[in-house]
């Protein structure tokens, strides 16, 4: 979980930065700027575009960010610290509805949401979480999520590199924010290198992110955007969407290259005018926006929203960067084995022993106390809360087991009729018995031969059979755990 309060005090500092590198990786392009500012104006003092020979996430990271340090220093850019737009489709996306909580307590329930919501292990990612409230005054979350082992490669080739990350974060979330009433029932879709990013803001949080796979392809050297891919997986996304926050859209933004921006408009226009949506390709930047002037012409990218919004003083709407260890626990860990450790283990255990065991003991027994007397009605509240989702979170189950043992087994029975069953039961999700008749001995082979191929089958018994033609049969048929999802 990100630690806000930390993150909070980081971006007061982040306020003193008089300039920066914004780095947004897509695919193999890393596009940059490097802005300044001075006197309550950003300044736009380089911009560069770089093809990566090596995969970042496969590639050994020294190579990675050497490859990188030599573009940057043919460049010109002598800039350490960066913000950097990881991809979108690195991202692990997750919602649920937040009931009214103490503020204390909300931590503790979306780790909880995690845990169930996202389909790899919480453990391993790097998560954060973005609030939204609907006009009825009920509060949603939206948790994404970035694996770990991809944060801290990012974090090596960076360093290789020389560089400086402050901050980890999403382009498209930079390039339409969530917070102000003008974000409120935006659809925002980026045009990237490899793909369409899709946002939608709504009472001042992301309330849906996704990235749209197959919308882009690379032909002679050039883009090719397949406008029609995007208007599909729009108007999927937008059917999936609660009825209260599809009706609060009004507006659609688009990002990115000027024609390929003004293709994908023109295409949406066409298929989504029934919905009344307004569609606008955003071209340039206001002039106040980020709270601070900026220089006319500048080209909307999500390299410039990134830094612009961070040298603002602007808040991260989703921060995937990991907190900074402090530097005695880096030297703990160091020194944390071998002869340093038995030297410094025992002479910190004399020295506690001879002067301020007892003391510092009681000291900490008090405090403890104390702090456990504080919290004591949060936790029971929150054990209350936990008991009841463990209580209800049968009734959630969203795999739909017995549909799919249904589907399996007409699957398998021929269309044309040739065995037909009669009877199906099924017992406890994973054991079925189905009777039916066959036309002859050899179409009740095949469907046997079949009911075994099937997904999650774990054994397939013929227990009865009667007659030559037609044929009488009861099937016994047993799955893997009640079955594969059916969705």
């Amino acid at each position: 979980m990100i630690d806000f309060n930390q993150l909070n005090g980081w971006l007061r500092r982040s306020r003193k930065l008089s300039g920066l590198l914004g780095l947004v990786l897509d695919g193999s392009r890393l596009e940059g700027v490097v802005l300044r500012r001075t006197n309550g104006s950003v300044q736009l003092a380089q911009s560069f575009s770089i093809a990566l020979s090596l995969d970042p996430l496969t590639a050994d990271p020294e190579l990675v960010g050497r490859e990188i340090r030599n573009h940057l220093d043919a460049a010109e850019v002598r800039e350490r610290q960066c913000v950097v737009g990881v991809p979108l489709k690195w991202t692990l996306i997750a919602h649920t509805e937040m009931p009214d909580l103490p503020e204390a307590d909300v931590p503790g329930f979306l780790e909880i949401e995690a845990e169930r919501g996202f389909h790899s292990d919480v453990e391993t990612l790097h998560y954060a979480t973005s609030r939204y409230r609907t006009r009825a005054g009920q509060q949603h979350v939206t948790l994404a999520g970035i694996p770990r082992n991809h944060v801290t490669r990012l974090e090596q080739v960076l360093r290789a590199a020389k560089l400086k990350p402050l901050s980890f974060s999403l382009g498209i979330t930079a390039l339409q924010p969530a917070a102000g009433e003008e974000s409120d029932g935006v659809l925002a879709l980026a045009i990237g290198e490899t793909q369409v990013g899709l946002q939608i803001t709504s009472g001042g949080g992301v309330a849906a992110l996704r990235a749209l796979e197959g919308a882009l392809d690379v032909e002679g050297g050039r883009r090719v955007l397949h406008a029609d891919v995007v208007a599909r997986e729009t108007r999927i996304t937008l059917g999936q969407l609660p009825a209260e926050l599809r009706e609060r859209l009004r507006r659609i933004h688009i990002f990115g290259p000027r024609d390929l921006a003004q293709q994908l408009a023109d295409e949406l226009e066409l298929r989504l005018e029934p919905m009344g949506l307004k569609i606008e390709v955003v071209k340039d930047y206001s002039g106040g926006e980020f709270g601070v002037e900026l220089p006319p012409g500048v080209p909307v990218s999500p390299a410039f929203s990134l830094a612009a919004s961070l040298l603002a003083g602007g808040k991260v709407p989703l921060e995937f960067l990991p907190p900074k260890i402090p530097a005695w626990k880096q030297l703990a860990t160091k020194y944390s084995s071998g002869k340093v450790r038995l030297a410094v283990s025992a002479s910190a255990a004399v020295l506690a022993i001879g002067l301020v065991l007892f003391l510092f003991q009681q000291y900490q027994l008090l405090k403890y106390q104390a702090q456990w007397d504080g919290m004591k009605p949060q936790v029971a509240e929150l054990q209350v809360l936990q008991d009841r989702i463990q209580q209800y979170r049968p009734w959630a189950d969203d795999s739909l087991r017995g549909l799919s043992i249904l589907k399996q087994l007409t699957l398998a029975f021929p269309e044309d009729g040739a065995v037909v069953a009669k009877t199906v039961e099924i017992r406890d999700l994973n054991a079925v018995t189905c009777s039916g008749t066959a036309r002859n001995i050899q179409a009740l082979m095949l469907t046997q031969e079949r009911l075994r191929s099937g997904s999650g089958v774990a054994d397939v018994k013929l227990i009865q059979i009667r007659g030559h033609s037609p044929v009488q049969f009861t099937f016994d048929i047993h799955w893997h755990q009640g079955g594969q999802s059916a969705n």
